[in-house]
């Protein structure tokens, strides 16, 4: 029985890889720093919970034990935890470090998080520059990216087969933030209508946990060292994403397109881009990775666990379900009803 080793293995992305791999026959330790993080579910489907703080190199190596066929690190941000990684990635057949689409910069140097909306003349090949590598607060907007670079770079100069992934706004079970709840408490609230900017057309390549599985599945059987996209097979729009959502759950609501006359605090969502920001899949397929789903397919897992209708107790944390925290910063702004109520009167006037 092959045997992996998911590093932060509690939290969105390792119980999706951590699923696919025990349905696939491997035996699967996850580490962390809390055992009540543990999703019941992956310990019900025989997943083992190594504690192991992942900046504590001592005990991740009694976690990593003699090796692994597969190793997996969820939380990797820095060149100072990639260090820690290549020990281990020694021990192992394959490797794969969990990266993130915020790297890229276009023509301008515009990236995912800098002031100004980066534009892509097409679909993101993995080819594309990227920031220069940083060792700022990697928790910062203007340190992730970077961060991310450094640790890239690290992982990649080792010599060791090390697969990068970047997946982009992922999404599923445990995510945090979970951007669906934009329109999940706007269903759960009743609300009749819904407000999209930009007439809901902005495009930002949505992931799946279990997209990402599926890749990870892919790499354990053609170890290497490579840079991967991962996004969903499709890249819907805001407004497709309100659609999947609100149909769902068995919502129905008017669909207000907003132009540029409105005011520019309605109607924002996750999604919002002025030019549409995609990955390019080839080298993934290339290499044999198949989707586990859409968007449409995969994001059910997610909004039903926010809603409460998972049906894991220890999986639920919020009113209802896995709410976000009504002070949560992430979404500050973007469930103002009375401003849209006093929007829609002004213009029926």
């Amino acid at each position: 029985m092959p045997r992996a080793l998911i590093l932060g293995g509690t939290g969105l992305i390792g119980p999706a890889v951590a699923h696919r791999l025990l349905a696939a026959g491997w035996e699967v330790d996850v580490t962390g720093r809390n055992p009540t993080r543990m999703p019941s579910r992956i310990a019900a489907e025989g997943a083992r919970f190594v504690a192991a703080d992942r900046a504590d190199e001592a005990q991740l190596r009694v976690a990593a034990g003699d090796g692994a066929d597969l190793l997996v690190d969820c939380v990797c941000y820095t060149a100072a935890d990639a260090r820690l990684l290549l020990p281990l990635a020694r021990n192992a057949t394959a490797t794969v470090l969990v990266s993130s689409k915020a790297v890229y910069v276009d023509a301008d140097g515009n990236h995912s998080n800098s002031d100004v909306p980066p534009f892509f003349a097409g679909p993101i090949r993995e080819t594309q520059a990227t920031l220069p590598p940083g060792d700022m607060d990697y928790r910062s907007a203007e340190g992730y990216g970077p961060n991310k670079v450094a640790a890239e770079q690290v992982a990649l100069g080792s010599g060791l087969p090390i697969t990068v992934v970047r997946p982009s706004r992922v999404h599923g079970v445990g995510a945090a933030p979970a951007r669906e709840w934009v329109f999940v408490k706007r269903a759960l609230d009743g609300r009749d209508v819904v407000l999209l900017a930009d007439r809901g057309a902005g495009i930002v390549h949505p992931t799946a946990a279990a997209n990402i599985a599926a890749l990870v599945e892919t790499v354990a059987s053609n170890p290497g060292a490579r840079i991967l996209n991962c996004a969903d097979p499709d890249a819907p729009s805001a407004l497709e994403i309100s659609r999947t959502v609100a149909r769902h759950m068995g919502h129905t609501w008017r669909e207000v397109l907003l132009d540029a006359s409105a005011p520019r605090t309605l109607g924002r969502t996750p999604w919002d881009a002025p030019h549409p920001v995609v990955l390019d899949m080839s080298a993934a397929e290339a290499l044999g990775y198949r989707p586990a789903g859409t968007y449409a397919a995969t994001v059910g897992a997610e909004l039903d666990w926010l809603t409460g209708a998972f049906g894991e107790a220890d999986d639920v944390r919020g009113t209802p379900g896995n709410a976000p925290s009504a002070d949560d910063p992430y979404f500050t702004g973007l469930f103002d009803y009375a401003a849209e109520d006093d929007f829609l009167a002004g213009r029926a006037r």
